[in-house]
């Protein structure tokens, strides 16, 4: 019997099997590759909500745990991941740098906020007012860390490439049986895919499509993570990734014109020089309406486990929300209650049938 069987190899999974990995429990990954967000996500990390100048929730105990995770997982994969790079918020205007001003002498937002205006000195950019520069920023390279992380749970046979199969699960006494397998746990960190788990999906898991551009800009050379009405992340060789947009009602992941058009027009108003479009991708981020991760246990199965939810800021929340379910299941360890799914449960459950 293994301790645990995990489904879904996204950012949620990975960092589960992180945390089981660290203490040394025994697990087997099952994933059929069909949730695309983590590997069409831009991989940004940033500790402020930039629209209003506000700090993330648990934005400073997330990267904290942040760092190291990642850092071990470039050691572990013997690849580099995390690229420490500066995000430079294009201002619009002067009463948007006073708004950066009054922001960054918050007691929370000063360590992330730099109070020295950064005057723009790419011809490429239009940014007559300068940028805000916000510290503790860079970029995770998603698609990379799920193809490694893959490559060595494989090297290690855990990893089963198959759909789940709700009709195989089996729940008896203290175990569960999937197939030929036999777990104490079952964890499901299955993304927007959560809607197809009989067991956790009366969870309002919403979803929120995103699409991503990659452009090549040989005039921009541009070393800055760069938001103004969207953000351009360099990627080297002359490519940026530009996103993202943010869509509720299409739940496919479909690149669409739409969507094309609305990151290119909104590249095009501070951007001066020509670009060519290599590729554009979808996926379906898993959100949640109060905007807070879907951890905890099932109410009536306390074997099935779901980590879920991670919005758009799965980067950083992802093994903080690995770390406290973890604790949560062995050591009895309550939840943070704004992510525990008791705050839905106790509303909305509907008996699995």
């Amino acid at each position: 019997m293994q301790d645990y069987l995990i489904v879904g190899l996204g950012l949620a999974g990975i960092s589960f099997c992180e945390v089981l990995e660290k203490n040394q429990k025994t697990f087997t990954v099952i994933n059929n590759d069909s949730q695309k967000a983590s590997q069409v996500a831009g991989g940004l990390y940033n500790p402020v909500i930039l629209k209003r100048f506000t700090l993330a929730w648990k934005a400073k105990e997330q990267l904290t745990m942040a760092f190291p995770f990642y850092a071990d997982l470039e050691k572990k994969l013997s690849v580099t991941l995390d690229s420490r790079i500066p995000v430079y918020r294009r201002f619009a205007s002067v009463e948007e740098q006073n708004l950066w001003f009054e922001a960054a002498d918050r007691p929370q937002l000063g360590p992330y906020l730099s109070t020295k205006i950064v005057q723009n000195i790419n011809a490429a950019i239009d940014a007559p007012h300068g940028y805000g520069e916000v510290l503790q920023t860079g970029r995770v390279n998603t698609k990379k860390l799920i193809f490694e992380y893959a490559n060595y749970l494989r090297s290690k046979n855990v990893l089963q490439e198959e759909a789940f199969d709700f009709e195989a699960l089996q729940m008896k006494g203290n175990a569960i049986r999937y197939k030929s397998l036999k777990a104490k746990h079952l964890v499901f960190a299955m993304g927007f895919g959560l809607g197809k788990d009989p067991y956790f999906n009366y969870l309002p898991l919403n979803g929120t499509k995103g699409e991503l551009l990659t452009v090549k800009i040989p005039n921009l050379r541009e070393s800055n993570i760069i938001k103004s009405g969207v953000f351009i992340i360099p990627l080297g060789n002359d490519l940026y990734s530009v996103g993202a947009t943010y869509k509720w009602k299409d739940k496919t992941n479909i690149p669409t014109e739409d969507a094309k058009s609305e990151l290119l027009e909104k590249l095009a108003s501070f951007l001066k020089v020509d670009y060519e479009v290599v590729s554009h991708v979808a996926g379906i981020r898993p959100t949640v309406s109060d905007r807070r991760p879907l951890v905890g246990r099932h109410p009536e199965h306390q074997n099935l486990y779901v980590l879920n939810g991670l919005g758009s800021r799965g980067v950083m929340i992802a093994p903080y929300a690995a770390k406290q379910l973890y604790h949560f299941i062995e050591q009895g360890a309550q939840l943070d209650p704004e992510m525990d799914i008791a705050r839905f449960t106790n509303k909305h459950f509907l008996p699995h049938k």
